[in-house]
Protein backbone atom coordinates (compact mmCIF):
# COMPACT_ATOMS: atom_id res chain seq x y z
CA UNK A 1 0.00 0.00 0.00
CA UNK A 2 3.15 2.54 0.05
CA UNK A 3 4.22 4.86 -0.71
CA UNK A 4 1.68 7.08 0.41
CA UNK A 5 0.90 10.27 -0.37
CA UNK A 6 2.18 12.67 1.74
CA UNK A 7 -1.54 14.12 2.93
CA UNK A 8 -2.11 10.54 3.89
CA UNK A 9 1.17 9.48 5.93
CA UNK A 10 0.49 13.02 7.43
CA UNK A 11 -2.97 12.04 8.54
CA UNK A 12 -2.12 8.67 9.80
CA UNK A 13 0.96 10.44 12.24
CA UNK A 14 -1.07 12.98 13.63
CA UNK A 15 -4.25 10.13 14.42
CA UNK A 16 -1.11 8.33 16.37
CA UNK A 17 -1.05 10.42 19.10
CA UNK A 18 -4.87 11.09 19.38
CA UNK A 19 -8.60 10.73 18.12
CA UNK A 20 -9.15 13.94 16.36
CA UNK A 21 -11.98 15.54 14.09
CA UNK A 22 -11.10 17.25 10.42
CA UNK A 23 -10.14 21.03 11.42
CA UNK A 24 -7.58 19.79 14.56
CA UNK A 25 -6.13 17.88 11.93
CA UNK A 26 -5.53 20.29 9.84
CA UNK A 27 -4.07 22.38 12.56
CA UNK A 28 -1.86 19.59 14.01
CA UNK A 29 -0.61 18.81 10.62
CA UNK A 30 0.42 22.65 10.08
CA UNK A 31 1.94 22.92 13.25
CA UNK A 32 3.99 19.60 13.03
CA UNK A 33 5.38 20.22 9.67
CA UNK A 34 5.95 24.45 10.09
CA UNK A 35 3.71 24.88 7.65
CA UNK A 36 5.38 22.69 4.97
CA UNK A 37 2.26 20.99 4.43
CA UNK A 38 -1.29 23.08 4.23
CA UNK A 39 -4.48 20.47 3.32
CA UNK A 40 -7.56 22.02 2.35
CA UNK A 41 -10.59 20.62 3.37
CA UNK A 42 -11.43 19.04 0.53
CA UNK A 43 -7.66 17.47 0.25
CA UNK A 44 -8.22 16.18 3.99
CA UNK A 45 -11.98 14.40 3.37
CA UNK A 46 -11.58 12.80 0.63
CA UNK A 47 -8.43 11.72 1.89
CA UNK A 48 -10.36 10.99 4.87
CA UNK A 49 -13.09 9.11 3.08
CA UNK A 50 -10.33 6.79 1.13
CA UNK A 51 -8.70 5.78 4.13
CA UNK A 52 -11.71 4.90 5.93
CA UNK A 53 -12.57 2.77 3.06
CA UNK A 54 -9.28 0.72 2.71
CA UNK A 55 -9.62 -0.01 6.89
CA UNK A 56 -6.64 2.52 7.77
CA UNK A 57 -9.10 5.31 9.91
CA UNK A 58 -12.54 4.96 11.49
CA UNK A 59 -14.57 7.34 12.35
CA UNK A 60 -15.42 6.81 15.70
CA UNK A 61 -19.46 6.26 16.77
CA UNK A 62 -18.96 7.36 20.51
CA UNK A 63 -16.84 9.97 21.74
CA UNK A 64 -16.77 12.29 25.17
CA UNK A 65 -18.40 15.57 24.28
CA UNK A 66 -16.25 18.55 25.47
CA UNK A 67 -17.63 21.47 26.74
CA UNK A 68 -17.20 23.62 23.60
CA UNK A 69 -17.01 20.95 20.84
CA UNK A 70 -19.19 21.13 18.26
CA UNK A 71 -21.76 18.48 17.62
CA UNK A 72 -21.36 17.89 14.12
CA UNK A 73 -17.73 17.16 14.38
CA UNK A 74 -16.56 13.95 13.27
CA UNK A 75 -13.77 12.29 15.02
CA UNK A 76 -11.32 9.86 13.64
CA UNK A 77 -9.07 7.37 14.88
CA UNK A 78 -6.28 5.04 13.47
CA UNK A 79 -7.02 1.71 13.41
CA UNK A 80 -4.20 -1.18 13.54
CA UNK A 81 -3.74 -1.67 9.62
CA UNK A 82 -3.80 2.19 9.59
CA UNK A 83 -0.61 1.90 12.01
CA UNK A 84 0.97 -0.96 10.38
CA UNK A 85 0.93 1.18 7.13
CA UNK A 86 2.32 3.98 8.75
CA UNK A 87 4.93 2.01 10.13
CA UNK A 88 5.99 0.28 6.54
CA UNK A 89 6.23 3.94 5.36
CA UNK A 90 8.08 5.25 7.59
CA UNK A 91 10.56 2.13 7.35
CA UNK A 92 10.53 2.84 3.14
CA UNK A 93 11.19 6.81 3.89
CA UNK A 94 13.88 5.71 6.25
CA UNK A 95 15.67 3.29 3.85
CA UNK A 96 15.39 6.14 1.26
CA UNK A 97 17.13 8.76 3.23
CA UNK A 98 19.71 5.67 4.08
CA UNK A 99 20.49 5.82 0.37
CA UNK A 100 20.78 9.34 0.01
CA UNK A 101 23.22 9.55 3.31
CA UNK A 102 25.13 7.07 1.54
CA UNK A 103 25.22 9.10 -1.82
CA UNK A 104 26.56 11.75 0.26
CA UNK A 105 23.23 13.42 -0.45
CA UNK A 106 22.74 14.25 3.08
CA UNK A 107 25.33 14.73 5.67
CA UNK A 108 25.95 11.11 7.83
CA UNK A 109 24.13 10.65 11.32
CA UNK A 110 27.50 9.37 12.76
CA UNK A 111 29.96 11.81 14.37
CA UNK A 112 33.14 12.54 12.88
CA UNK A 113 35.76 11.31 14.40
CA UNK A 114 38.15 13.75 15.91
CA UNK A 115 41.52 13.28 16.90
CA UNK A 116 42.05 14.06 20.47
CA UNK A 117 45.14 16.72 21.40
CA UNK A 118 44.22 18.62 17.99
Amino acid sequence: MTPLTIPVFQILLSLLGDELHGYALIRDIRERTADEVRLTASTLYAAIKRMVDAGLIEELEHRPRQAKDDPRRRYYRITAAGRAVAREEARRLERLTAMAREKRLLPSLRPSSVQKGS
